[in-house]
């Protein structure tokens, strides 16, 4: 489910069986115009991620707004807001929070962050629609897919 009217409605009438929550963050600057155009690729490499993810998992997880943090910012900074996030959503109750990243250097921070880290790696900023995009996405997700299941 989505974060939209129609899917919070029927979130609310079976919220019983959602228990799996994903947060994708997605990392925002404006200073470094070199990289402006790999960070914009990777934000949408992300949300079409998350989205198949959903796809594939719908009726037991719920799609959280992206979460967007400061590129070069002070990480602890964004942890404790990705904690509070994270309480907020477990309060509902969900079982299992997951954070959706393609950034790796969340991976040095992933002990301190209260809900488990899902970090998809080495992509380079092509072309999304792309056939061999379309492939290299269809089997991480299943990847994914099979790694959230291991937590059920």
């Amino acid at each position: 489910m989505h974060w939209t009217k129609n899917d919070m409605k029927r979130y609310v009438d079976s919220k019983e069986y959602i228990d799996t929550a994903i947060i994708p963050i997605i990392p925002f600057q404006l200073s470094d115009e070199t990289t402006l155009e790999k960070s914009t690729s990777k934000r949408e490499l992300l949300s079409i991620f998350a989205t198949e993810i959903e796809k594939e998992l719908t009726g037991r997880v719920l799609l959280i707004p992206n979460y967007y943090y400061q590129e070069f910012g002070d990480k602890m900074t964004e942890i404790a807001r990705l904690n509070q996030w994270t309480t907020e959503i477990q309060h509902q109750p969900f079982q299992h929070v997951f954070i959706l990243t393609l950034d790796a250097g969340w991976k040095k921070y992933e002990k301190d962050l209260q809900a488990n880290l899902l970090w998809l790696p080495g992509f380079q900023p092509i072309d999304p629609n792309s056939q061999e995009m379309q492939q290299m996405i269809r089997g991480q997700v299943t990847d994914i897919v099979e790694l959230i299941r291991s937590y059920w």
